[in-house]
C-alpha cells in the first residue's frame, strides 16, 4: 500500500471518528456539536452578542446567527435587547437549556486535547505542522473552521 493510502485513510479514520462521536452527542443531548459549542460559549460569556460567541469559537457570525436562531426555536436561548443599546442584542441561556448543558456529554475535542498536551512540546509542534501541510495541500487554508472537531454537524447548520 502506497504511503498515500495510508494517509487518507488516517484522514478517514478521523473523520469517522468525529463523525461516530457527534452522533452519539446528537442522540444522548438532541444538540448538535456546533449547538453545544454555542450554548456553551453563551454559558461561559455574561450576556454575550452573538458576534462576540462567533469570534470566540471562530465561526462567522452568520453561521452563528443561524444556530442561534434553532436554539431559540427550541427555547434553549433567549435573545434580550439590550436597555442601554437598543442595537445590541444580548444572548442568555434558559432554564431548559442550563440544563440540557449540565446533562450534555463532552465534547470530543476535550479528550483529545488532554491527550495532545501530554506530548511533549517538540511533538505538538511536529503534528500542528503536519496537519497545517496537510490542509494546505487540500486547499483548506481559508476555510471556516472553529477548533473544536466537527464534520457533518456544521454543514448541516448551514443546509437547515
Amino acid at each position: 500500500m502506497e504511503k498515500y493510502d495510508q494517509l487518507l485513510i488516517s484522514l478517514r479514520r478521523i473523520i469517522r471518528a468525529i463523525h461516530i462521536h457527534s452522533r452519539q452527542l446528537n442522540k444522548m443531548s438532541g444538540l448538535t456539536g456546533p449547538q453545544l459549542m454555542v450554548m456553551q460559549k453563551i454559558a461561559e460569556l455574561d450576556a454575550p452578542l452573538a458576534k462576540q460567541v462567533a469570534t470566540e469559537i471562530t465561526l462567522s457570525a452568520a453561521t452563528v446567527t443561524t444556530i442561534i436562531d434553532r436554539l431559540e426555536s427550541r427555547q434553549l436561548v433567549i435573545r434580550k435587547r439590550s436597555e442601554t443599546d437598543k442595537r445590541k442584542v444580548h444572548l442568555y441561556l434558559s432554564d431548559d437549556g442550563k440544563a440540557l448543558l449540565t446533562q450534555a456529554p463532552k465534547p470530543l475535542q476535550e479528550h483529545f486535547i488532554k491527550r495532545y498536551q501530554s506530548l511533549h512540546e517538540w511533538e505538538q509542534s511536529q503534528l500542528l505542522s503536519a496537519v497545517e501541510r496537510i490542509a494546505s495541500m487540500m486547499d483548506a487554508d481559508d476555510l471556516d473552521a472553529a477548533p473544536v472537531l466537527l464534520v457533518d454537524e456544521l454543514q448541516a447548520e448551514l443546509k437547515k
